[in-house]
């Protein structure tokens, strides 16, 4: 159902915070101009912990509207309690989002036969298509290949994003589930390789900033042309160290309000990138000459 490059794309916001909707506008309509194939939005980029339900509301609600159908749109709607993810998931329905991305639990650890529960429960409660979202690093829990295969029978359970960066892991994924779900790399270091040995894309950070160009190492990986993906993967590669030089999405926020596409407010506890990341992280802007 979704494949190729998938922005999780940020939401703008001014130094006081407020969310930025003309700059907004303008980023979407950029992503869609330059070939991504799908937004994300409100998720992990999106800051969507930094947001309150209803301003959350408000993003996806704008994003559909200004997309208008010329991609489709998924709203991040994962939050560690099964009910609140119910009732968010059930709200992005209603706004026109055309699937959800759903985290896992973060922070209550929930067993295996928890996650299954959580993610059964909210696909037989909400019809919308769903991608799960399994990122160990950030929720300290792991949704194990048995499960994923155990939730791949539930019909409008669509993908998984696996953002653990372990290459076997899709391997194992395919042993379970087969074709019966898009796997879709979470990690942009590896996404390259998950595609070239099945993935169908990557749902990215570095696309935030050279979405034409991911597009391309979609597009080449996809197509079997291996040699010209892995090239441009190598281009690639110091951008997408850079944008993980701290927290996500410290990083892309400052390299697009650099390249003046968006201003350059991050919200508490995240703040600007500090001054002794700049250097390093400009190194990688111009190796592939943004400015």
């Amino acid at each position: 159902m979704f494949r190729g490059s998938i922005v999780a794309v940020v939401t703008p916001m001014q130094i006081d915070g407020s969310i930025d909707y003309q700059a907004f506008a303008r980023l979407l309509d950029w992503h869609v101009h330059e070939g991504t194939s799908a937004i994300v939005a409100v998720g992990t980029t999106g800051e969507s912990a930094t947001l309150s339900y209803a301003e959350q509301a408000d993003v996806i609600r704008f994003a559909v509207t200004e997309v208008g159908g010329r991609v489709p749109v998924i709203a991040g709607t994962g939050v560690p309690s099964t009910a609140k993810t119910v009732e968010l998931t059930r709200q992005a329905m209603s706004l026109g989002a055309d699937a959800c991305l759903i985290m896992a639990p973060a922070y209550v650890k929930p067993t295996q036969e928890g996650l299954y529960q959580h993610y059964r429960t909210v696909a037989e409660a909400v019809p919308i298509p769903q991608i799960m979202y399994n990122v160990p690093g950030r929720t300290a829990c792991d949704i194990l290949p048995q499960t994923v295969g155990r939730l791949a029978t539930l019909p409008n359970i669509v993908g998984i994003k696996e953002a653990t960066g372990d290459l076997k892991r899709l391997q194992a994924l395919f042993e379970v589930c087969g074709d019966e779900m898009d796997l879709l790399s979470g990690d942009d270091l590896t996404a390259c390789a998950f595609m070239q040995a099945g993935g169908k894309g990557v749902i990215s950070v570095t696309a935030n900033v050279v979405p034409k160009l991911m597009h391309e190492l979609c597009r080449l990986a996809l197509s079997g042309d291996n040699e010209k993906a892995m090239a441009l993967d190598a281009q690639l590669q110091p951008l997408h160290q850079a944008m993980f030089v701290e927290a996500n999405p410290i990083p892309v926020k400052w390299v697009l309000a650099q390249m003046g596409r968006i201003p350059g407010g991050v919200r508490l506890p995240l703040t600007e990138l500090s001054s002794t990341k700049h250097a390093e992280v400009r190194a990688a802007m111009l190796s592939l000459g943004l400015r």
